[in-house]
């Protein structure tokens, strides 16, 4: 069962999320928040596998929160509810450790597959907001990374494990799917990481998504 914070200002968001988290039977929603500051505080209460933060909330925003759950809760992964025309925000949760980015107004199915994906550690754009995303490093809107990631350094099977960490897999889930021990896995991602100059799962789905790898109707 992944345990799930859920954290927006508002009532009717935070009802609708629950509703759709709430039909899978492997999901449940454990404790809501309206504000940062009240997120980070169910967090160190409840422990949750994945805090869901909507990014701009009263008191404390969610990129704030993200940056306190990563440092004091390590264990609770972050997804960030987001809207079109929050880019900057984005790049910003990137450096502060989100795992996943998901539209609040998307296919309710992304929304489920976010959260099991951020709950085995691993990283989930919503098709939209990657399209997006990679629309704005293109164009150097993005303060992150902003650069073309050097793809062609990668070996065949690092490309090949890069597509499938971009798609949300977790490195056990890439392993099994490439007939690979999770150690080689590991080894692969932390190359991937060194060779792209990336920092998180997150940055590296960002370069699979703009080198064309990811399937996009995953």
């Amino acid at each position: 069962m992944i345990r799930v914070l859920l954290a927006d200002d508002e009532v009717l968001i935070r009802a609708g999320v629950r509703a759709i988290l709430s039909k899978d039977p492997g999901i449940e929603v454990v404790a809501e928040a309206a504000d940062g500051d009240e997120a980070v505080e169910a967090v160190r209460r409840y422990r949750p596998d994945v805090a869901v933060l909507d990014i701009q909330m009263p008191r404390l925003d969610g990129i704030a929160a993200t940056a306190r759950i990563h440092r004091e809760v390590p264990g609770t992964a972050v997804a960030m509810l987001t809207t079109f025309g929050e880019d900057d925000f984005i790049a910003r949760a990137l450096r502060e450790g989100a795992g996943g980015f998901l539209l609040k107004a998307g296919d309710p199915r992304e929304l489920i597959a976010g959260v099991h994906a951020v709950a085995a550690g691993g990283a989930y754009l919503s098709r939209k907001v990657a399209a997006r995303v990679v629309a704005g490093l293109n164009t150097g809107r993005l303060a992150a990374g902003a650069s073309r990631y050097p793809v062609d350094r990668l070996t065949e099977r690092e490309r090949d494990v890069l597509a499938l960490l971009g798609g949300g897999l977790s490195n056990a889930e890439i392993g099994a799917r490439l007939h690979l021990v999770e150690g080689t896995v590991k080894a692969h991602v932390s190359a991937i990481f060194g060779k792209l100059g990336v920092r998180n799962r997150v940055e590296a789905a960002l370069a699979a998504y703009e080198a064309g790898w990811v399937d996009r109707n995953r």
